[in-house]
């Protein structure tokens, strides 16, 4: 008898304690990229004591050197990088829910080729060289990339499909990348511009870059929230999402939407970042379950915490010079996915 008034008792404690653990998490990934922040300010390549950078923070005077280099390099830059971070996790959980591929990143759909190629044509046709002149094209060949492969994709009878759609994103892409190289290979001095924009990076984009991108940021957020219950039900089977009333096509044009923007602005502002979009949701998923509703925020926050991270740890280990945060991100995401793909596939058997 007490078997069978303990297992009702036990499901219904399921759900809270589920949602216990969420809670849980999202408060410790807050905690987490506040501390992150604190320490993308304070540490840089030239030391500051934290005395001085607190001084730096709440005095107005910029007559140090110090203040200088607190309020006008680090504090743009953490900003910048808690943006790109928010928009990369967010846009790399959205992009593995559409696509149902867990290798799915932000550049699955041509928003990196695209960009590249747009930023290739902008410093050898216009001679632009710094990244506030070329952020607006990088971001247009991001949405003209991501337009081109919809567009490829859905053709046909049976419209966008998440295998159509990576189909004619890795077609694209290769045509596109492969116009890259073609005037990367016959143009020196366009190579010489670009190469510091490709390796992805955080450094030498003032607070300009960070006004420039963050409304886009900031809707793709949005409509990344928006879309999250639609996920779920797509998570169930299109059939079964459109007989619970689900409308398919509008959940995935707001998806598409939603990664184009976070992608774009992030890509445009600091260039190409690998492995945040790929590896943070299945961290987070882990931790959180399936539940969209609490992997897009979540995904977000760890994103944001990883690539500050990335940056701070690589302003230290090369002192008094830097490594530029996409190659931190490749020495530290290259293995740990590989550990995660090890030990998904031993899972599964």
């Amino acid at each position: 008898m007490a078997t069978t008034v303990d297992v009702p008792a036990r499901d219904a404690a399921r759900p809270r304690s589920m949602r216990a653990r969420r809670l849980a998490t999202l408060a410790l990934l807050l905690a987490l990229v506040v501390a992150v922040a604190v320490a993308s300010i304070a540490i840089g390549t030239r030391s500051i004591g934290l005395g001085e950078v607190w001084r730096a923070l709440v005095d107005g005077d910029l007559g140090t050197e110090e203040a200088v280099i607190v309020r006008q390099l680090r504090v743009p830059r953490t900003a910048l990088g808690l943006l790109v971070g928010l928009a990369l996790g967010v846009a790399g959980t959205l992009m593995q829910g559409h696509t149902r591929n867990p290798l799915g990143d932000p550049g699955l759909l041509g928003i990196t080729a695209g960009a590249s190629l747009a930023v290739v044509l902008s410093i050898s046709l216009l001679g632009l060289t710094s990244p506030s002149g070329y952020v607006w094209f990088a971001f247009g060949g991001a949405l003209a990339g991501t337009v081109l492969v919809y567009a490829i994709g859905s053709a046909g009878r049976g419209g966008a499909t998440p295998l159509t759609l990576a189909l004619a994103g890795a077609a694209l892409s290769a045509l596109l990348y492969a116009l890259v190289r073609a005037i990367l290979v016959s143009d020196e001095q366009t190579l010489d511009s670009f190469r510091f924009w490709v390796v992805g990076s955080l450094a030498g984009r003032g607070g300009d870059i960070a006004w420039q991108v963050a409304p886009f940021i900031a809707l793709g957020l949005v409509l990344a929230l928006v879309n999250a219950p639609a996920l779920n039900l797509l998570g169930l089977g299109e059939d079964v999402a459109r007989g619970l009333g689900q409308r398919i096509w509008l959940a995935r044009v707001v998806g598409l939407a939603a990664i184009t923007l976070l992608c774009g602005a992030a890509t445009a502002a600091c260039g190409p970042i690998s492995f945040v979009g790929l590896v943070v949701p299945h961290v987070v998923r882990a931790l959180t379950g399936p539940d969209h509703r609490w992997l897009v925020p979540c995904s977000g926050l760890l994103g944001a915490a990883l690539l500050l991270g990335a940056d701070v740890l690589g302003r230290v280990v090369a002192r008094p010079a830097e490594l530029q945060v996409g190659i931190v991100l490749a020495f530290i995401g290259a293995p740990f996915f590989i550990g995660l793909v090890r030990r998904t596939r031993a899972a599964g058997l």
